[in-house]
């Protein structure tokens, strides 16, 4: 799971950056948090959870790591869709994506914390 979670946050890190370099490139930076959620949930926030299962193997063969990577996964993309469209100005439906992908990737972060805190130590 540690190196599959490294593999996704690269390529969330190829569109961070490549995110960032079109605003730069347009001058128009309405997608700005769009590129930092990018960045820091994916990017960031993956490697360092997959670091920890690599450290750490038997985080990873938890039911609750297993439930941390669909979560974080499939809440990340539909967060970050939903906040492009949004801006974008496909309509206010999208603000409801935003939120249901926001709750599901913070459940998730979740259940990542209490992984660690209850199994970093066995």
């Amino acid at each position: 799971m540690g190196n599959t979670l490294i593999k996704i946050s690269i390529w969330y890190f190829i569109i961070g950056v490549t995110l960032g370099l079109y605003m730069s490139m347009a001058h128009d930076y309405n997608l700005t948090g769009v590129h930092a959620h990018v960045n820091l949930l994916g990017w960031v926030s993956l490697a360092i959870a997959g670091i920890f299962y690599k450290l750490f193997p038997h985080l990873a063969e938890t039911a609750s790591a297993k439930v941390h990577f669909w979560l974080h996964n499939i809440g990340l993309p539909v967060m970050m869709g939903g906040l492009a469209l949004a801006i974008s100005g496909a309509g206010d439906l999208f603000l409801t994506f935003v939120a249901i992908g926001g709750v599901v990737t913070v459940l998730g972060i979740y259940i990542f914390g209490y992984n660690i805190l209850k199994n970093l130590d066995q």
